[in-house]
């Protein structure tokens, strides 16, 4: 009998495209989110990346994502605030909150953008040096979408909308609870507990006191609840690459396990100047999956495991995936979801999934 019980599960999608036709690549992952839906998965989350074939704006993306479903949860996991204005991104977020009825949850990061240096005057406005791309650039976010009044009591804008006292609008009620940190140290997921922010873990931690991925993680769970300052029950999300090969045709199973194989080599030890952890991917059918994830140390310490999936796989790839995780992998973790109804399913202003279409032909 498994020692699990997860409430909720949740499956975060790369957003790959042709760089030659990225419309059909974003209509692909806009339609796994109502895949996942239809399902039953809690939430679905999209990765947002930068100067490569992927989603550039999570919060334009999720805008799109809230008209085509009506229940599941939709997440960013990260938008690396160094890119960013914390007060336009959050007009930004709090607008598609509101569209999306109070369903968004928002993956954050502090640090210098990766691509800085390359981007120069095309991203800063002065010297980047003095920009302040620390933690506090995250509250700064956070504080606007708190949506706190601004100036002094009497502060008034006068447009030809009329008279206002000035705040962040349109104002998210709730949007501030449900703002998460990509932790993957000891610090960032002290700060995360002190500030309110949920904790996004997943398969890739900085390796501290330790050699040992699971480890190293469950510390920094243990570090989160230690120091929760939040108003509310502290979440934490993890995620795993996990592939399920049950669905799968003989040829896509190999192709599933050469994949792993080919990244095998980096989980053996800690990689680079800052010790990277890489937790190895789960590929296999899912009895093994099942007895893998009940001994992963970490899992029974959170309330949400989500699904990684893999770069460069096909539409048809990931739906199998999740398909197969819903049906064979989540009910033995302990997980009691519901797959919603057909009007549930609808999204306003279009047809909902058939049963045909969620039931995924398996030609195995």
């Amino acid at each position: 009998m498994t020692q699990l019980s997860i409430r909720n599960i949740a499956f975060l999608t790369p957003g790959n495209y042709d760089d030659a036709d990225p419309r059909t690549g974003l209509e692909e992952t806009l339609s796994l989110f109502e895949y996942g839906e239809a399902l039953g998965f809690e939430s679905a989350w999209v990765r947002q990346r930068h100067l490569e074939p992927g989603v550039s704006s999570a919060a334009t993306f999720l805008a799109a994502a809230t008209q085509r479903t009506r229940r599941i949860g939709l997440g960013s996991a990260v938008i690396q605030m160094g890119y960013e204005n914390p007060f336009r991104l959050a007009e930004d977020l709090s607008l598609v909150d509101v569209l999306s009825g109070g369903r968004l949850n928002i993956g954050l990061s502090a640090g210098a953008p990766p691509f800085g240096k390359l981007l120069g005057e095309r991203l800063f406005d002065g010297d980047p040096a003095a920009i302040d791309f620390s933690h506090a650039r995250v509250a700064r976010l956070a504080a606007n979408i708190a949506g706190d009044w601004l100036g002094e009591p009497q502060a008034r804008i006068t447009s030809a909308a009329g008279e206002h006292r000035p705040r962040l609008r349109p104002h998210a009620q709730g949007l501030r609870q449900r703002l998460w940190y990509g932790g993957g140290s000891l610090r960032s997921a002290r700060w995360a507990s002190e500030n309110g922010f949920h904790l996004l873990l997943g398969n890739i931690n900085t390796g501290e006191e330790t050699d040992d991925f699971f480890e190293t993680q469950r510390r920094h769970v243990e570090t989160f609840r230690t120091h929760w300052r939040g108003p509310a029950e502290p979440r934490i999300a993890i995620g795993r690459v996990i592939v399920p090969l049950d669905g799968a045709d003989a040829g896509t199973r190999q192709r599933y396990r050469d994949y792993a194989a080919s990244r095998q080599a980096r989980t053996l030890a800690p990689q680079g100047e800052r010790r990277t952890l890489i937790a190895p991917d789960i590929v296999g059918p899912a009895a093994d999956i099942v007895e893998r994830l009940e001994a992963d140390p970490v899992l029974r310490l959170v309330d949400t495991l989500r699904l990684e999936l893999p770069y460069n796989f096909s539409l048809a790839d990931h739906r199998q995936i999740l398909t197969d995780f819903v049906e064979l992998v989540a009910p033995r973790l302990g997980w009691r979801g519901q797959r919603p109804s057909a009007a549930e399913r609808a999204p306003a202003g279009s047809a909902h999934l058939s049963d045909a279409a969620i039931a995924y032909h398996r030609s195995a």
